[in-house]
């Protein structure tokens, strides 16, 4: 596995329906050896702090094979960042990974945590209202990180993938629990997740499930 690219954005104004928000979620690569630590990219800018972001959702990370996948769908390429990944490695399939899995790319270490929930924001950067739905029915989400050892980075590193606990749940798995009706989630299966290292937004959101 080797990265792709490394992707920062800066604020920008979104339309989002009926209203602007000003957004980070308009990635770019950048050249050259970037700088990660326990924020994040250095560089790259969050404003919606309360849905994304923090030191559990610190790098969010997506496959070129779900670009692949997107081009068969839509027709054409997208740029490396469109998705507002901060990070895109080549070799995998993002709903395939596990909790708690970890990824090293030279000095730094990542450890996945979550999986990426669409909002309207993407519809609008992606200029499609149902492009959220579109999204979930793909079933390619990407993932969450915190940065378990920072350092630097750069497009055409190496990328060791290191197995999490056993039993912990997919990504996918993740994803689709989100989306299902309340009466589909397993409460046994549920108190098992919260064993496992998920992000904080994530584990409130089980634990609601559960109640």
């Amino acid at each position: 596995m080797k990265v792709i690219s490394v992707n920062v954005g800066q604020p920008t104004a979104v339309q989002v329906g009926n209203h602007t928000a000003i957004s980070g979620i308009r990635k770019h690569p950048v050249p050259g050896r970037v700088r990660v630590d326990a924020g994040g990219v250095v560089g790259d800018r969050v404003l919606n702090t309360r849905n994304h972001g923090g030191p559990d959702q610190a790098v969010y990370v997506y496959a070129r094979e779900d670009y692949d996948a997107w081009a068969d769908i839509l027709g054409r390429n997208l740029p490396h960042g469109k998705f507002g990944e901060n990070l895109l490695i080549g070799g995998l399939e993002s709903a395939d990974v596990r909790i708690g899995e970890r990824f090293q790319i030279g000095h730094v270490i990542l450890e996945v945590t979550g999986v990426r929930i669409p909002c309207g924001t993407l519809g609008a950067v992606m200029e499609d209202a149902g492009f959220v739905k579109r999204f979930v029915q793909a079933r390619r989400p990407g993932f969450y990180t915190r940065v378990i050892q920072g350092g630097e980075i750069g497009r055409g590193d190496d990328v060791t993938r290191c197995a999490g606990p056993a039993g912990a749940p997919t990504i996918g798995e993740l994803f689709d629990l989100w989306y299902a009706d309340a009466r589909e989630r397993d409460p046994a299966r549920l108190q098992e997740l919260l064993t496992y290292p998920l992000a904080e937004r994530l584990r409130a959101r089980v634990q609601e499930w559960m109640a």
